[in-house]
């Protein structure tokens, strides 16, 4: 219901967090895969960005597309299966997730 969505949406950003924090600490998580994911933190936290947050819409679109991207290729190289386990969330979330990388059935 109502409830469930609001939890899923409220907690969205720290199951996100915390699933990339899994994947680097995944001894299967290969080097290159893991600079990635750093570099992934790294630009998120930086306060420089491709297109400046104060810019309405596409301030934050540049961030969610990059999140995009690195979370396709690390389901195109390891398998939807990776990010089930690494997923602390309800599946609603994680099919959010899966959606954005573009590799949902």
């Amino acid at each position: 219901g109502r409830r469930e969505d609001a939890r899923a949406l409220a907690g969205f950003v720290p199951d996100c967090l915390v699933m990339v924090r899994r994947l680097v600490a995944d001894p299967r998580t290969p080097l290159r895969d893991r600079v990635l994911l750093g570099a992934l933190i790294a630009y998120l936290a930086s306060p420089l960005d491709l297109v400046p947050d104060f810019v309405p819409v596409a301030g934050h679109l540049d961030d969610a597309i990059l999140v995009g991207l690195v979370l396709r290729h690390l389901v195109r190289r390891h398998g939807e299966d990776r990010l089930r386990t690494a997923w602390p969330g309800p599946e609603s979330s994680l099919r959010v997730v899966l959606r954005a990388t573009g590799t949902a059935g």
